[in-house]
């Protein structure tokens, strides 16, 4: 310690070094005698020492106590009640921005613990989900020789579908990005999807109507893949009769319509909120809340709009909203 506050005060040994070699000589060109100098420079040294000690038992207390406040701050205490008064103008700046440093570390383990919340809740929700198909396809496969293919096939769709869900979660939230924006014939994105769930419409009898799009748009290609899939996938979930419709809104908006079962007026502000089911997704024990908040989440991302429109007992309209905005090309 007693190196660390040589260090410390060094400034401070030079400053009064200096000072007293400036007073010797001057009292040495003022003629006055040598004893009278010496005895002026041991009474000046006696009370330098004197401050010294004084100075040392204060930098040795302080120490001290900001050890402790280390210690405890390692231990997840608080700060606040701990730290040594400050002595200068300097001291009170560097509190002040170790109180805004810790309060800062505090919120950032605030939202990190709700995050971890968030992941957990849904990880447990999807674990329930993915159960479901599995298991309709081993009742499917034990309950005849030769089980229906189309009934397996969107089982392992529904599979499919909740392991993209999860991919998106983490990529969304992993902060990390691999977005390629660049223009894409929107016929090119769309249809795929649409050809991915052809055996859903049959096995439903469900009419499609799908009018060609034929709009360029300025997007990425994957992730607006996966929008439109959720999409399409949520209006088959809750369509019984009836049909779907995909058309193009002028300039460039996708709307996929359907004659399902609808949205209550009191759930339709909610339905983009993380893990909100709603009315339906209650009496559907399968539904997570979390398909139409990555649809959200990605088209903010990707400087799109999503919008919905609905009225119980007669279906749902969601818009995709591809107009160009403060995208970059590829």
């Amino acid at each position: 310690m007693i190196r660390a506050y040589g260090r410390a005060r060094r400034r401070v040994f030079a400053g009064t070094a200096l000072t007293a070699a400036a007073v010797f000589g001057i009292l040495a060109l003022g003629n006055v005698s040598f004893l009278v100098s010496g005895y002026a420079a041991l009474v000046a040294g006696f009370f330098g020492l004197m401050f010294l000690a004084a100075d040392v038992i204060r930098f040795r207390s302080r120490h001290r106590q900001l050890t402790e406040a280390k210690r405890l701050l390692a231990e997840g205490v608080s700060l606040e009640e701990h730290l040594p008064d400050p002595d200068s103008l300097q001291e009170e700046d560097y509190q002040e921005l170790v109180r805004e440093l810790t309060a800062e570390r505090s919120r950032a383990a605030e939202r990190a613990e709700e995050r971890l919340t968030e992941m957990v809740e849904y990880y447990t929700l999807w674990a329930h989900q993915i159960k479901t198909p599995i298991a309709a396809m081993e009742l499917l496969l034990q309950s005849a020789e030769q089980p229906p293919a189309a009934e397996l096939k969107e089982e392992l769709q529904k599979i499919e579908q909740y392991v993209e869900m999860v991919m998106g979660y983490l990529r969304l939230n992993s902060g990390s990005t691999d977005y390629r924006i660049a223009r894409y014939d929107l016929d090119e994105i769309v249809r795929p999807v649409v050809r991915k769930y052809a055996s859903s419409f049959i096995r439903r009898r469900l009419r499609l109507q799908y009018e060609p799009l034929n709009s360029i748009v300025l997007t990425d290609e994957k992730w607006l893949s996966f929008v439109v899939e959720q999409v399409l996938s949520n209006a088959l979930k809750y369509t019984r009769t009836g049909s779907i419709s995909i058309r193009l809104e002028a300039p460039k908006t996708v709307c996929i319509a359907d004659t399902g079962i609808g949205i209550l007026p009191e759930d339709l502000p909610r339905i983009f909120e993380q893990g909100f089911t709603g009315y339906n997704g209650r009496e559907d024990k399968k539904a997570s809340g979390i398909g139409l908040y990555l649809c959200r989440q990605i088209c903010l991302r990707l400087g799109h709009r999503i919008s919905a429109s609905s009225e119980p007992g007669k279906g749902t309209v969601i818009r995709i909203d591809l107009g160009e905005r403060s995208l970059e090309v590829e």
